[in-house]
Protein backbone atom coordinates (compact mmCIF):
# COMPACT_ATOMS: atom_id res chain seq x y z
CA UNK A 1 0.00 0.00 0.00
CA UNK A 2 2.87 2.38 0.79
CA UNK A 3 3.48 1.88 -3.13
CA UNK A 4 0.51 3.01 -3.89
CA UNK A 5 1.16 6.47 -2.10
CA UNK A 6 4.30 6.69 -3.51
CA UNK A 7 3.22 6.16 -6.95
CA UNK A 8 0.19 9.23 -5.64
CA UNK A 9 2.98 11.71 -3.94
CA UNK A 10 5.64 11.27 -7.07
CA UNK A 11 2.73 12.22 -9.58
CA UNK A 12 2.02 15.42 -7.50
CA UNK A 13 5.11 15.95 -7.85
CA UNK A 14 7.99 18.15 -6.07
CA UNK A 15 9.98 14.68 -5.01
CA UNK A 16 13.06 13.72 -6.46
CA UNK A 17 13.61 10.58 -4.31
CA UNK A 18 11.31 7.71 -2.17
CA UNK A 19 12.29 5.44 0.56
CA UNK A 20 10.50 2.01 1.48
CA UNK A 21 9.07 1.28 4.63
CA UNK A 22 11.87 -0.61 5.94
CA UNK A 23 13.13 -4.77 5.28
CA UNK A 24 13.40 -6.12 8.67
CA UNK A 25 16.52 -8.10 8.30
CA UNK A 26 16.82 -10.66 11.56
CA UNK A 27 18.18 -14.35 10.24
CA UNK A 28 18.32 -15.19 6.87
CA UNK A 29 18.94 -13.64 3.86
CA UNK A 30 15.90 -12.75 2.57
CA UNK A 31 14.28 -14.14 -1.39
CA UNK A 32 14.02 -11.77 -3.52
CA UNK A 33 10.00 -11.64 -3.21
CA UNK A 34 10.24 -9.66 -0.36
CA UNK A 35 12.09 -7.19 -1.78
CA UNK A 36 9.07 -7.18 -4.84
CA UNK A 37 6.37 -7.29 -2.62
CA UNK A 38 7.74 -4.29 -0.66
CA UNK A 39 9.37 -2.47 -3.24
CA UNK A 40 7.40 -3.29 -6.52
CA UNK A 41 8.61 -0.45 -7.87
CA UNK A 42 12.05 -3.20 -8.54
CA UNK A 43 9.79 -4.39 -10.93
CA UNK A 44 10.22 -1.09 -13.40
CA UNK A 45 13.72 0.15 -12.94
CA UNK A 46 12.68 0.93 -9.26
CA UNK A 47 10.87 3.78 -9.88
CA UNK A 48 7.65 5.15 -9.61
CA UNK A 49 5.50 5.34 -12.74
CA UNK A 50 6.43 9.44 -12.72
CA UNK A 51 9.99 8.21 -12.90
CA UNK A 52 10.88 9.28 -9.06
CA UNK A 53 13.62 6.57 -7.77
CA UNK A 54 12.12 4.34 -4.57
CA UNK A 55 15.67 3.17 -2.28
CA UNK A 56 14.96 0.12 -0.21
CA UNK A 57 14.90 0.62 3.74
CA UNK A 58 16.92 -2.03 4.89
CA UNK A 59 16.71 -2.10 9.44
CA UNK A 60 18.89 -5.05 11.45
CA UNK A 61 21.57 -5.11 13.39
CA UNK A 62 23.68 -7.82 12.14
CA UNK A 63 26.50 -6.52 9.57
CA UNK A 64 27.17 -9.69 7.40
CA UNK A 65 23.28 -10.29 7.37
CA UNK A 66 22.78 -6.81 6.05
CA UNK A 67 24.97 -6.88 3.42
CA UNK A 68 23.62 -10.37 2.39
CA UNK A 69 20.99 -8.59 1.77
CA UNK A 70 22.23 -5.59 0.39
CA UNK A 71 23.86 -7.70 -2.32
CA UNK A 72 20.17 -9.06 -3.29
CA UNK A 73 18.68 -5.97 -3.54
CA UNK A 74 21.13 -4.22 -5.29
CA UNK A 75 21.58 -6.95 -7.55
CA UNK A 76 17.16 -6.45 -8.45
CA UNK A 77 18.03 -3.84 -9.52
CA UNK A 78 17.61 -1.18 -6.49
CA UNK A 79 18.61 2.35 -7.52
CA UNK A 80 19.98 3.10 -3.51
CA UNK A 81 19.79 1.30 0.04
CA UNK A 82 18.78 3.10 2.85
CA UNK A 83 19.90 2.10 6.28
CA UNK A 84 17.18 2.51 9.09
CA UNK A 85 18.91 3.69 12.47
CA UNK A 86 15.71 6.23 13.61
CA UNK A 87 12.72 3.91 14.02
CA UNK A 88 11.66 4.20 18.01
CA UNK A 89 9.08 1.61 18.00
CA UNK A 90 9.27 -0.50 21.28
CA UNK A 91 9.20 -4.11 18.67
CA UNK A 92 12.29 -3.12 16.78
CA UNK A 93 14.27 -1.72 19.54
CA UNK A 94 13.27 -4.64 22.00
CA UNK A 95 14.99 -7.40 18.98
CA UNK A 96 18.34 -4.56 18.75
CA UNK A 97 17.00 -3.02 15.61
CA UNK A 98 16.11 0.72 14.68
CA UNK A 99 16.99 3.44 16.99
CA UNK A 100 18.27 1.08 19.52
CA UNK A 101 22.08 1.16 17.49
CA UNK A 102 22.42 4.88 18.68
CA UNK A 103 23.91 3.60 21.65
CA UNK A 104 26.77 1.70 20.22
CA UNK A 105 27.65 4.26 17.32
CA UNK A 106 30.44 1.81 16.47
CA UNK A 107 28.09 -0.82 15.37
CA UNK A 108 26.12 1.85 13.24
CA UNK A 109 29.41 1.80 11.46
CA UNK A 110 30.36 -1.35 11.37
CA UNK A 111 26.94 -1.79 8.73
CA UNK A 112 27.15 0.81 6.95
CA UNK A 113 30.89 0.07 6.17
CA UNK A 114 29.61 -3.94 5.60
CA UNK A 115 26.92 -2.57 3.37
CA UNK A 116 28.91 0.04 1.57
CA UNK A 117 32.01 -2.69 0.74
CA UNK A 118 29.15 -5.46 -0.26
CA UNK A 119 27.51 -3.35 -2.72
CA UNK A 120 28.43 -2.08 -6.45
CA UNK A 121 29.74 1.58 -5.75
CA UNK A 122 27.12 2.59 -8.51
CA UNK A 123 25.08 1.75 -6.24
CA UNK A 124 24.18 4.65 -3.31
CA UNK A 125 24.00 3.66 0.36
CA UNK A 126 22.78 6.25 2.20
CA UNK A 127 21.87 6.11 6.25
CA UNK A 128 19.07 7.53 8.48
CA UNK A 129 19.73 8.75 12.15
CA UNK A 130 18.47 10.21 14.95
CA UNK A 131 20.55 12.78 17.21
CA UNK A 132 20.61 9.81 19.82
CA UNK A 133 18.61 7.04 22.15
CA UNK A 134 18.40 8.92 25.72
CA UNK A 135 20.17 12.36 24.74
CA UNK A 136 22.45 13.21 21.94
CA UNK A 137 25.19 13.20 23.94
CA UNK A 138 26.67 10.60 21.58
CA UNK A 139 25.32 12.51 18.61
CA UNK A 140 28.99 13.12 16.99
CA UNK A 141 30.27 9.87 17.40
CA UNK A 142 27.39 8.66 15.98
CA UNK A 143 27.81 10.61 13.00
CA UNK A 144 31.25 9.88 12.31
CA UNK A 145 30.41 6.45 12.83
CA UNK A 146 28.18 6.57 9.26
CA UNK A 147 30.08 9.27 7.75
CA UNK A 148 33.46 7.47 8.26
CA UNK A 149 32.32 3.89 6.43
CA UNK A 150 31.70 5.25 3.12
CA UNK A 151 28.38 6.15 2.79
CA UNK A 152 27.28 8.52 0.09
CA UNK A 153 24.52 10.36 2.13
CA UNK A 154 23.40 10.57 5.94
CA UNK A 155 19.94 11.79 6.79
CA UNK A 156 19.29 13.06 10.50
CA UNK A 157 15.82 13.02 12.32
CA UNK A 158 16.70 15.98 14.50
CA UNK A 159 15.24 14.28 17.75
CA UNK A 160 16.14 11.64 19.86
CA UNK A 161 14.58 8.34 20.18
CA UNK A 162 13.55 9.01 23.82
CA UNK A 163 11.51 12.35 21.82
CA UNK A 164 10.20 10.63 19.52
CA UNK A 165 7.88 12.85 17.40
CA UNK A 166 7.25 15.46 20.05
CA UNK A 167 8.24 18.80 18.87
CA UNK A 168 10.35 20.73 18.34
CA UNK A 169 13.25 19.38 15.87
CA UNK A 170 16.37 20.40 16.92
CA UNK A 171 17.76 21.19 13.67
CA UNK A 172 20.73 23.76 15.11
CA UNK A 173 22.36 20.57 15.95
CA UNK A 174 23.12 19.41 12.46
CA UNK A 175 25.12 22.13 11.78
CA UNK A 176 28.00 20.81 14.44
CA UNK A 177 27.99 17.72 11.75
CA UNK A 178 27.28 19.81 8.40
CA UNK A 179 30.59 21.44 7.95
CA UNK A 180 33.77 19.69 6.46
CA UNK A 181 31.76 16.76 5.43
CA UNK A 182 32.40 15.32 2.53
CA UNK A 183 28.89 14.07 1.72
CA UNK A 184 25.70 15.55 2.20
CA UNK A 185 23.78 15.27 4.89
CA UNK A 186 19.89 15.75 5.07
CA UNK A 187 17.58 17.46 7.25
CA UNK A 188 14.46 15.54 8.97
CA UNK A 189 11.86 16.62 11.13
CA UNK A 190 8.67 18.93 11.90
CA UNK A 191 9.03 20.54 8.18
CA UNK A 192 5.28 21.10 7.74
CA UNK A 193 5.65 23.79 5.39
CA UNK A 194 7.38 25.90 2.98
CA UNK A 195 8.62 28.37 6.38
CA UNK A 196 9.37 25.51 7.88
CA UNK A 197 12.09 24.22 5.42
CA UNK A 198 13.50 27.25 5.60
CA UNK A 199 13.91 27.82 9.10
CA UNK A 200 15.34 24.18 9.25
CA UNK A 201 18.10 25.10 6.58
CA UNK A 202 19.01 28.19 8.47
CA UNK A 203 19.53 26.26 11.69
CA UNK A 204 21.38 23.22 10.16
CA UNK A 205 22.84 24.83 7.48
CA UNK A 206 21.52 21.75 5.02
CA UNK A 207 20.66 22.04 1.49
CA UNK A 208 18.75 18.90 1.10
CA UNK A 209 15.09 17.72 3.10
CA UNK A 210 13.45 14.57 3.83
CA UNK A 211 9.65 14.77 4.43
CA UNK A 212 7.77 12.30 6.07
CA UNK A 213 4.09 12.98 7.98
CA UNK A 214 4.45 15.95 6.20
CA UNK A 215 3.56 15.03 3.23
CA UNK A 216 0.83 12.52 4.23
CA UNK A 217 -0.90 15.80 5.80
CA UNK A 218 -0.66 17.67 2.74
CA UNK A 219 0.24 15.70 -0.28
CA UNK A 220 1.83 18.70 -2.33
CA UNK A 221 3.97 19.78 0.25
CA UNK A 222 6.87 18.94 -1.85
CA UNK A 223 5.20 20.82 -5.05
CA UNK A 224 4.31 23.86 -2.42
CA UNK A 225 8.16 24.17 -1.39
CA UNK A 226 9.80 23.88 -4.72
CA UNK A 227 7.62 26.45 -5.81
CA UNK A 228 8.03 28.74 -2.44
CA UNK A 229 11.73 28.67 -3.34
CA UNK A 230 11.95 29.62 -6.63
CA UNK A 231 9.35 31.73 -5.97
CA UNK A 232 6.91 30.20 -8.72
CA UNK A 233 3.38 30.66 -8.28
CA UNK A 234 1.97 27.11 -7.39
CA UNK A 235 -1.57 26.36 -6.91
CA UNK A 236 -2.28 24.35 -3.58
CA UNK A 237 -4.14 21.51 -3.71
CA UNK A 238 -8.53 22.18 -2.70
CA UNK A 239 -10.36 19.30 -1.07
CA UNK A 240 -12.09 18.57 -4.34
CA UNK A 241 -8.49 17.57 -5.38
CA UNK A 242 -8.08 15.60 -2.03
CA UNK A 243 -11.19 13.51 -2.54
CA UNK A 244 -10.06 12.70 -6.34
CA UNK A 245 -6.69 11.06 -4.61
CA UNK A 246 -8.84 9.47 -1.66
CA UNK A 247 -10.82 7.41 -4.70
CA UNK A 248 -7.20 6.68 -6.21
CA UNK A 249 -5.91 5.33 -3.30
CA UNK A 250 -8.67 3.35 -2.06
CA UNK A 251 -9.25 1.69 -5.43
CA UNK A 252 -5.70 1.31 -6.32
CA UNK A 253 -5.38 -0.55 -2.96
CA UNK A 254 -8.31 -2.44 -3.80
CA UNK A 255 -6.69 -3.82 -7.09
CA UNK A 256 -3.68 -4.57 -5.39
CA UNK A 257 -5.44 -6.66 -2.39
CA UNK A 258 -8.68 -7.57 -0.94
CA UNK A 259 -10.44 -4.84 -1.16
CA UNK A 260 -11.05 -5.23 2.34
CA UNK A 261 -7.57 -4.66 3.20
CA UNK A 262 -7.89 -1.20 1.75
CA UNK A 263 -10.62 0.55 4.13
CA UNK A 264 -7.98 0.92 7.35
CA UNK A 265 -5.04 2.66 5.19
CA UNK A 266 -7.51 4.95 3.82
CA UNK A 267 -8.49 5.89 7.35
CA UNK A 268 -5.27 6.42 8.58
CA UNK A 269 -4.44 8.71 6.06
CA UNK A 270 -7.68 10.71 6.47
CA UNK A 271 -6.03 10.99 10.21
CA UNK A 272 -3.40 12.77 8.81
CA UNK A 273 -5.24 14.63 6.04
CA UNK A 274 -7.50 16.06 8.38
CA UNK A 275 -4.56 18.68 9.90
CA UNK A 276 -4.59 20.61 6.80
CA UNK A 277 -8.09 19.49 5.75
CA UNK A 278 -11.16 20.35 7.80
CA UNK A 279 -13.43 17.96 5.45
CA UNK A 280 -10.78 15.47 6.00
CA UNK A 281 -11.85 14.61 9.59
CA UNK A 282 -15.44 15.42 8.80
CA UNK A 283 -15.34 12.71 6.22
CA UNK A 284 -13.34 10.30 8.85
CA UNK A 285 -16.51 10.83 11.33
CA UNK A 286 -18.19 9.34 8.82
CA UNK A 287 -16.48 6.40 7.48
CA UNK A 288 -14.89 4.96 10.73
CA UNK A 289 -17.17 2.65 11.43
CA UNK A 290 -17.27 1.20 7.74
CA UNK A 291 -16.35 -2.22 7.41
CA UNK A 292 -18.08 -3.03 3.73
CA UNK A 293 -15.71 -1.71 0.77
CA UNK A 294 -18.61 -0.85 -0.51
CA UNK A 295 -19.77 1.49 1.68
CA UNK A 296 -16.83 3.12 1.70
CA UNK A 297 -16.72 3.74 -1.91
CA UNK A 298 -20.03 5.40 -1.73
CA UNK A 299 -18.65 7.80 0.87
CA UNK A 300 -15.60 8.64 -1.02
CA UNK A 301 -17.83 9.42 -4.25
CA UNK A 302 -20.15 11.34 -1.85
CA UNK A 303 -17.33 13.68 -0.86
CA UNK A 304 -15.94 13.68 -4.72
CA UNK A 305 -19.10 14.64 -5.55
CA UNK A 306 -19.46 18.11 -2.88
CA UNK A 307 -19.43 21.31 -4.31
CA UNK A 308 -16.59 23.06 -3.45
CA UNK A 309 -16.81 25.22 -0.09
Amino acid sequence: MESVMRDMLTRVGGYERCTTEFVRVSSTVLPAKVFYRLCPELKADGRTPSGIPVYVQLLGSDPDLMAANARVVAGLGAPGIDLNFGCPAKTVNKSRGGATLLRTPETIYDICKAVRDATPHTTPVTAKVRLGFDDDALFSRIADGAINSGIDELTVHARTKTQAYRPPAYWHRLRDIGNNRNIPIIANGEIWTPTDLLDCRRQSGCNAFMLARGALCRPDLGRAIAAYCSDTPQMPLEWQDIAELLVYFFEANGALYQRKYAINPLKQWLVYLQYCYPQAAALFAQVKRIRDPDDMLGALSKALNQPAA
